[in-house]
Parts: structure tokens; sequence; C-alpha cells
């Protein structure tokens, strides 16, 4: 039976057309001489009718349906009687004359509607069913608008479209790769790949010019709500191009796609911050800018008050943090705030100070210390209003910005609404080349080490690379980072003093990169670019919690499949092929 139209997409139009559907069953409602049934595909659903008096044998068949039977139908448009408002399609129903059942189905494990409350182990483990749901239908049609928009701007860019390995070589400095062992060469592996990092560049040598691909990319690292072993990114990369010509092309990009997907006219240029702007305000290089709670430094009212924590605090190199979370005083009683000092106390800090203005009063937990030049002082220092409440944390930077930085979204989130089309968008440059590893005892790449290094500062790479820039950049929507990227390194002689100042020794550069190494040798243009992760992007533009919500066929916290139950134990025999051994 040939389909004529979707199920969600008839309209008073159609009234008197005879039309062909097929889908699932949604929902039956027998009413004695009268059968009515609402199909549903991926497009929504549509009412069919089937009337005992018109022929009671298709009418006795259709009986026999149940939830999620997969059927086709033939029939009439005709105007319902009893209209309904909620769905697209309320104004008409379809009286069959026609059924073709293609399948039965047992009674799910999950309802098929929004809104079910199942667990996400139910929903991961049924995927196939959850992705029947209306939401989840849209969301894989809503992230195929967003990934077409991306080609079609970067195809009229001049961006052509490569692939590049998945099976690559094992590389350092970056998270753990996932392994996978060669059958021909013994002992061997290949790792798939965190980026195609190296392609990209080697691309750029060989003269593509402009490279764009979406890419799956594999990282073994721990989880979280915005992160999956297995992700997408929106890769391109640039030759002959500056900071400036990445920026300015990428803020026509993602202008674009606002306007294709949400239909949002952004404003250009967007905000830029420095890194180091972005640590001592927000206490994160990835901040949400959609509301204030910037962090201040209250050190210097040590000296204003007989409180020997301050005072010895300052004298010990530490620094004392304030946010003013304006007029939140009264949502935090004492036992709130108890709560909250044992939240923050779990995440490293020492302990949580707070103070109230209240009648124009400050109240606090270290009242007993407390006297009227600092009071007067903090007020005006922090700005503070009758309602307002503001919290301290003391310890070293950069630690006591990371804790604030915590702090601040948490109460952002317990505590603010955000309009679902509130995006508030900026880049973060300025970031520093390398930061000290203290496990490893030595510096690391902020980004990589294949990103060029801020020019002025190049002349410091083997004696002060703490103070070295890299010309480096970041794309933030709403606290999350969903760009970054950087102008490259694009001759062998800096590239090896860069793997050098990261304590790499000529037998690990050879033996770890020394084919791109001498891809740098042979005249290498100026080039830089960015990579987008599209699960991240996707879940901010359609207003998701959950990164889960946007990929169709997720992993669990502990990287887990419950669907195909992945990952899971192999045959001796084939492990045998490998020369791999199992360890107890």
């Amino acid at each position: 039976m040939k389909r004529t139209h979707f199920c969600g997409e008839l309209r008073k139009e159609n009234i008197g057309e005879t039309v062909v559907l097929n889908g699932w069953v949604s929902k039956t409602r027998d009413l004695g001489p009268l059968l009515f049934i609402d199909i549903r595909d991926k497009t929504g659903i549509s009412q069919i009718v089937f009337k005992k008096e018109d022929n009671e044998g298709l009418y006795l068949k259709a009986k026999e349906l149940k939830s999620e039977y997969v059927i086709g139908i033939k029939g009439n448009v005709e105007e319902r009687e009893s209209k309904n408002p909620d769905i697209l399609t309320g104004d008409i129903e379809i009286i069959v004359d026609e059924l073709v059942l293609y399948d039965s189905a047992k009674t799910p494990p999950i309802y098929i509607k929004d809104g079910d409350n199942v667990s996400e182990e139910m929903r991961l483990k049924y995927r196939y069913l959850d992705l029947r749901k209306p939401s989840m239908q849209k969301t894989l049609r809503q992230r195929a608008e967003i990934v077409k928009a991306f080609r079609d701007f970067l195809y009229d860019n001049g961006f052509i479209e490569v692939e590049t390995p998945f099976l690559g070589k094992p590389t350092p400095e970056g998270a753990r790769d996932y392994l996978v062992p060669s059958r021909i060469n013994k002992n061997t592996y290949y790792a798939l790949p965190q980026s195609p990092q190296l392609y990209k560049q080697m691309l750029m040598v060989g003269g593509t010019d402009r490279y764009y691909q979406v890419v799956k990319c594999f990282r073994d690292e721990d989880l979280r709500a915005n992160r999956q072993p297995e992700f997408t990114q929106v890769d391109l990369e640039m030759s002959f191009v500056d900071i400036e010509d990445v920026i300015e092309l990428n803020e026509n990009l993602v202008k674009h796609i606002f306007k294709k997907v949400k239909n949002i006219d952004l404003e250009l240029p967007f905000n830029r911050m420095s890194f180091d702007e972005a640590m001592s305000k927000y206490g994160s290089d990835k901040p949400d800018l959609r509301y204030g709670f910037e962090i201040q430094d209250i050190s210097d009212l040590s000296e204003f008050i007989d409180f020997n924590l301050f005072k010895d605090s300052v004298a010990d190199g530490k620094k004392i943090k304030a946010i003013n979370f304006n007029s939140l005083s009264e949502k935090y009683s004492r036992k709130k705030i108890d709560k909250l000092t044992s939240v923050v106390k779990g995440m490293g800090a020492s302990g949580l100070i707070w103070f109230r203005l209240e009648n124009g009063e400050i109240n606090s937990s270290i009242n007993k210390f407390l006297n009227e030049e600092f009071n007067s002082k903090l007020i005006e220092k922090l700005k503070l209003q009758d309602g307002d409440l503001a919290l301290i944390i003391i310890d070293k930077e950069p630690r006591v910005l990371e804790l604030m930085g915590s702090l601040r979204t948490m109460i952002a989130d317990e505590n603010l609404e955000f309009d679902k089309n509130d995006f508030a968008i900026t880049w973060i440059n300025e970031f520093p080349m390398f930061e000290y590893d203290e496990e490893e005892e030595r510096y690391v790449a902020k980004h990589h080490p294949f990103t060029h290094p801020v020019d002025e500062d190049i002349e410091f790479l083997e004696t002060h690379p703490e103070s070295m820039r890299a010309k480096a950049y970041d794309l933030v929507i709403n606290g999350d980072e969903i760009a970054g990227g950087s102008i490259r390194i694009n001759n062998s002689e800096l590239q090896n003093r860069m793997f050098k100042a990261l304590k790499l020794t000529k037998e690990d550069i050879e033996r770890k990169f020394g084919f791109f190494v001498e891809s740098l040798a042979y005249g290498t243009p100026p080039h830089g670019g960015i990579a987008y992760g599209l699960d991240r992007l996707v879940m901010t533009l359609l207003n998701k919690d959950n990164i889960k919500d946007v990929i169709a066929f997720p992993k669990t916290q502990s990287a887990s499949d419950l669907l195909t139950e992945a990952p899971t134990v192999v045959d001796e025999e084939q492990l045998k092929e490998l020369n791999i051994k199992n360890i107890d």
C-alpha cells in the first residue's frame, strides 16, 4: 500500500481526498459501532475511523489492532464532528476502506509518549522505542537541519568536505585514546581519533585551502551531562588566515545557523573576553553571561577587621573572594546555607562565609568580628543593597576562582529562570600557552601542542613558558564551550621547539610525530581553524539539559550502551587472532 501522505500532514484542505497512510497504532477508542484509532508516524498523528455498519469484516479486523502495531490504511478524508485543537490534524479524520497489517507488536515496556517519566536506563535500553516519541523525532529533524545549515554555509564560502581516517596513530598530550589492535600487524595498534587535528593540518599543507568535515571523535574520559565517549564535531580549517579571519567567518556562520534554526538575528560582532578576565570575574573560561554575579576580591578589606582568618590568609598568599548574589538573601535560610557549605567543602573549599544586608544592617556568620568601618567598606565594594546575600571563599588562586565559579553556577541554576531564546555568546581568547601538571611535574599544552604562540611571546618558550599566550579562541554560549580552535604552528622548527618545551625527547618526537613534523618542512601556509561540538551546540539551541537527548544512540555515564550491551567480552579465539590476552 503506497503512502500518499504522512500522518501529520492532513488538513481541512484535504477533505474529500482519498489518502493512504502508514504508521504505528498510537491509541484506540472503542465506541461500540465506531472504532477510533490514532495512527502515528514521524510527522504526527491522524485519527482514523472504522464503521461497523459500513464494513463489519474490516471493523472486526481493526478491533484486533493493539498499541504499536504497524499498519497501512486507505480511506477518505472527512471533517471531524468533535475537533481537537491540540493537534495540527484535529479538524479531520479518515474513514477507512482498506487496512493492511504490516507487523504486530508486543506490549511496549515503555510508553510511546512524551512526558512519561520513564527512567533513563529504560529509555536507553529500549532506545528504538524511545525514538518513536514525538519529541525525539523532532530533535532528530532539528539536528539534521543544524547540520545542513553548517554544510550550506561552508559550501557557499569555499569549503570542501574531506573525510579523514578513523584508524590512525596514537598521540599523547590529550585525553586517553581508544586503541584498536591490528590483526595483520601483530602487537601494533591504531587509535580512534580524538579529533582530525593532524590530518586537517596536513590537508592545508596539501593545498586544500578550506576544509570541513562532520566527523565522529573518540575520547576515553570521564563522562558528564555534556560529554560522551564518542561525539560529533564540525571541523574546519583555513589557509592564509589570522585570528580575525577565523573569528569573522565563524561569527557569520553562527549567525546563519541561528537564523535558519531559531529565526533569531544575532548582532555581530560577538563579545570578546580574555582568559584572565573570564577567570577573575566568573571563575571559569566558559562563563555563562546571561547573569552577573561577578567575583570580587575583598582581600584588601582584611585590614579593617580584627579577624585572624582574614589576616592570616592574606599573609599566607591566599585571596578572599566574594560574590554578591543580588536579592537572594530571603531564599537562603541558615539551614540552606549550612547545606551549601557542605557542598562547597565537598568541592575542596575550607568553608563558606556569608553576609546579608537587611534593613541597612550587615548580618553575618562572623557577626562578632564586624565593625562599622568594615561593614561600610564591604557594602561599598560589593554594592550591597537590602535583600542581597554575599558569599565568601578563601584560598589561593587559581583554586579560589574555580571554587567561586562553581558556586556562582550552582546558585544561578537553583534560582534563575531564563528565556529559551536568551543566548549569551562570547569569544574567550588570550589563553595561556601552557599549564603546569603537578603529577607529571612538567608543563603541558593548554589546548594542544600544535597551537601557535602569540608572536611576541615566542622568545620566552625556553625560559618562561608560563608567561606565554596562545593564538587560541573558544566560542562560549550560555556557559558551554561550543567551539574551540587556534592558529596553528606552520613550520617544523617552531613545532620541534614546542615539543621540547613539553619535555618530549628527540626520540619521542620522531616516533610519535615524525611524519607530521616532516610535512611542515615542505612549505606550509599559515593556517587555523575551529571545531564545533555539534552535540553541545544542538543541546544549547534546542534548550536541552542533557547531551543524551540530542544523540540517537548515546552511552551511559559509565560509557556503556544499554541497548547493545557494549562493551562486552569477546571469544578467546578472536583475542588469539589479535595476540591479546585478558587480565583478570
